[in-house]
Parts: C-alpha cells; sequence; structure tokens
C-alpha cells in the first residue's frame, strides 16, 4: 500500500471511529508505529486531524457531536435525498424495519415522517431523536459503545441486541461495494453490528449513491450476496449494473 492509500484510509477509520492509537493503527496496517505517526504528522499539517500522545483524533469532533451533524452529510446531498425518498416508497404502514447509522439512511428518516404503526430499529442517536416523537412511528435503539463521527452506537453489544430479531427491511449503509470487496467500510468497528443487522432481515436494502459504487474501504462486511436490493441514483455506470444484475441482485433507480 502505498503511504498516500494509507494516510487516506488512516483518516476514514478516524471519520468513523472519532479517534486511534498508533501502536493499533501499526498492527492494523502493518507498518512501523514510527510510520504511523509520520502519516498523523502530515495529517495534522493539512488540518485534518489533532495528535496527543500515542495517537490522534478527528478535528472538530466535539463541535460535530454538540451540532448532531455527520461527516459526511455534505456530499452528494441531492443523490441521497433521492435515494431516500425512493426508499420511503419501500416501506409500508405496519412494517417492522432497521436504519443502519451514516447520512443516506437519515435523510431515509427524514422522508418516512407520516408512515402509521411504524416501528424503526436503529443504532444511530440522530435518527432515534429525528423520529423519536413522530406519532405513529416506535422507535428501538441497540445498546453498544458510542461512536461519535457517525452518532451511532457499536460493537458486540448492539450486535447482540439483533439476536432473535426478525424485521422486514434493512436499509442499510456502505463506504464501498466492489465484486471483488463486497461490501466495505472504512472501520471494522462496526462490522460485526452490519452482520447481525443483515441475518435479523428479511430483505436487505444497500443504500449508496453512484460514487461508492466500484470503490473499496478498508474493512469487508461479506460478498455482494449479502444484499437482495440496490438503490442508488441515475448516475450509475452500465457496467456496475451487470454485476448487480449477473448476482440476482433487484437494482432500484432513484431520481
Amino acid at each position: 500500500m502505498l503511504p498516500i492509500q494509507r494516510r487516506e484510509k488512516i483518516l476514514g477509520l478516524l471519520k468513523e471511529d472519532g479517534a486511534a492509537k498508533v501502536i493499533d493503527l501499526a498492527s492494523l496496517f502493518k507498518v512501523t508505529e514510527a510510520t504511523i505517526r509520520q502519516d498523523l504528522e502530515k495529517l495534522e499539517k493539512e488540518g485534518l486531524i489533532s495528535r496527543d500522545h500515542g495517537g490522534a483524533y478527528l478535528r472538530n469532533i466535539e463541535d460535530q457531536v454538540r451540532n448532531f451533524s455527520l461527516a459526511h452529510q455534505h456530499e452528494n446531498v441531492g443523490k441521497k435525498e433521492q435515494i431516500a425518498l425512493k426508499c420511503a416508497e419501500l416501506i409500508e404502514d405496519g412494517d417492522t424495519i432497521i436504519l443502519d447509522s451514516g447520512s443516506t439512511t437519515t435523510e431515509i428518516a427524514r422522508k418516512i415522517k407520516g408512515i402509521k404503526n411504524l416501528t424503526v430499529i436503529t443504532n444511530a442517536l440522530n435518527i432515534a431523536l429525528m423520529l423519536g416523537a413522530e406519532p405513529g412511528i416506535e422507535v428501538i435503539m441497540t445498546g453498544g459503545e458510542f461512536k461519535p463521527p457517525t452518532l451511532s452506537l457499536t460493537g458486540q453489544k448492539a450486535a447482540d441486541f439483533f439476536k432473535g430479531i426478525n424485521v422486514q427491511k434493512l436499509f442499510l449503509a456502505t463506504a464501498g461495494v466492489s465484486l471483488k470487496a463486497g461490501l466495505t467500510y472504512p472501520s471494522i468497528s462496526d462490522i460485526v453490528v452490519k452482520k447481525a443487522m443483515v441475518d435479523a432481515a428479511e430483505i436487505t436494502c444497500l443504500v449508496a449513491d453512484s460514487t461508492k459504487i466500484g470503490k473499496t474501504s478498508f474493512a469487508s462486511l461479506g460478498a455482494m450476496s449479502l444484499i437482495d436490493v440496490l438503490v442508488t441514483d441515475a448516475e450509475i455506470e452500465e457496467v456496475h449494473k451487470n454485476v448487480f444484475r449477473d448476482h440476482e441482485i433487484e437494482i432500484i433507480i432513484a431520481g
């Protein structure tokens, strides 16, 4: 892995977890601690992170949490809104659904207000607060460890919540999806939770704008066969459509 690629993945991990230790990053990327310190120093000079003793943390993380904002919420906003509207059409009165944490799933939460007798299970604090007072919507939260950048709960306790749970639909986020790597994420911390979500759902809907298709991130959840439906925007390339169709995954185009 080239140094610039490693720094991109380190930054992606910090955007997911908020902070990381040098010793853990060195083990994860299989390089020396000195190399990681050099990476962190460069990222700090670029104004992206702050270093402390033995590690680093995402800059402005306290303001982000205080304002209930997500790191990626301003990226591809129009596409995410279109995807959210299409997802809302898939949800029926009386459904029980899982909303994964993320900027696209947050948009879905905004679009489902008004659906009656709906139960929403989520690990996202911002989604729970958004829907918690909505008439006709029951919100259930997982337990787990709090991750500031994604305003979410994670870890084994969050995953254990889904044991014995059965829902109609899961709306799953991703950082990248490709034929070779499958569903991928910047951090390994959420993998166990997302796997439990998939196991609990009759239908798994991957919500991903076209910029994430054909891309890979750091940690793999599993093969594309884990999903039943892809909801994306009209800019998806034809070659990528064919890959999903070859795996018998339904493609729903928003917009």
